[in-house]
């Protein structure tokens, strides 16, 4: 963080009058909030989390929990976590916190630019004691979020140290719907799929994503852009990627979101997670001083 950590401090340094604004959040968590002639949104640095956007005249795109516990080294639930060096669980430590560590921590705030069309905002955060603790390599992560009549999201890996790193990587986007049972997620038909709710089968999709049951699926080899419909709120979410070979879908459905403490029981409905990630089989590899990007781009329309 900067030596003027304070909210106050980063405010004069980074703020814009009248676009961009860094102040305190729930829980007292500074956050940068974006509200220009096209769009309104807000990003922690808590996480580097985006938890909203909504292009002028649209409904929310992002879904957060009313149950999310806001505090140093717990996840939000909801917005748009972002999941390293690794997704789920970690295979060889169970003790080790779910999808990283890096949502859970504070990151830095590098810049916020008026392009005029769009407001960017760059965060980053790397390798020190603590992650250490869990993984071993030497990084730089950046994430870079450009806020405009469509949401653009960047993530940049770079290894800084001596030997080659392999990670997951994972925008775990929760989409805010009118109602899960209803929405459907085009662009998928015939893709291949590991269903986790089945230990890991290979399966294929046929025809477009229904939810009828908990839903958590990782879909295998995916480089097109996919579309989630909402006959609901009347929108179509269009989620286009760069560099990402793997798609995931999640919801909880009723039984297993009763049980998750930062989630209200009926909250499940409202919400379906589609992510631009390399999991699994697709993790990247990268060599000493070299970077990956990863990025996607989300844009809405009406049915």
């Amino acid at each position: 963080m900067e030596t003027d950590a304070s909210i106050a401090g980063l405010n004069r340094r980074f703020g814009i009058p009248g676009v961009a604004e860094v102040v305190a959040g729930n829980g007292g968590l500074p956050k940068v909030t974006i509200t220009s002639a096209v769009t309104v949104g807000e990003i922690y640095l808590h996480g580097a989390h985006v938890t909203s956007w909504r292009p002028v005249g649209a409904e929310e795109v992002f879904f957060v929990s009313s149950h999310s516990r806001w505090e140093g080294g717990k996840a939000i639930r909801g917005g748009v976590p972002v999941c390293f060096p690794w997704f789920g669980d970690k295979a060889d430590d169970p003790k080790a916190p779910a999808h990283g560590f890096v949502r859970t921590k504070p990151w830095q705030l590098d810049s916020i630019v008026d392009t005029g069309s769009t407001v960017a905002v760059a965060m980053s955060t790397a390798s020190d004691d603590s992650t250490k603790r869990w993984w071993p390599a030497d990084f730089l992560l950046t994430l870079r979020a450009c806020f405009g009549s469509e949401l653009v999201l960047e993530l940049t890996v770079t290894n800084t140290g001596g030997s080659s790193v392999r990670f997951e990587e994972a925008l775990h986007s929760y989409h805010n719907v009118g109602d899960v049972r209803t929405a459907r997620v085009s662009g998928l038909d015939s893709v291949h799929y590991l269903d986790k709710t089945d230990e890991y089968r290979e399966k294929a999709q046929t025809s477009d994503v229904r939810i009828t049951a908990e839903t958590d699926r990782v879909y295998l080899d995916t480089r097109s852009k996919v579309e989630l419909l909402d006959p609901v709120l009347r929108r179509r979410i269009e989620i286009q990627k760069d560099n990402s070979l793997t798609t995931v879908i999640w919801n909880p459905w009723e039984k297993k979101a009763s049980a998750m403490s930062d989630l209200g029981d009926v909250e499940w409905t409202r919400m379906l997670c589609v992510e631009t990630s390399n999991v699994l089989g697709y993790a990247v590899e990268v060599a000493p001083g070299q970077q990956h990007r990863m990025s996607a781009t989300i844009r809405v329309t009406g049915l």
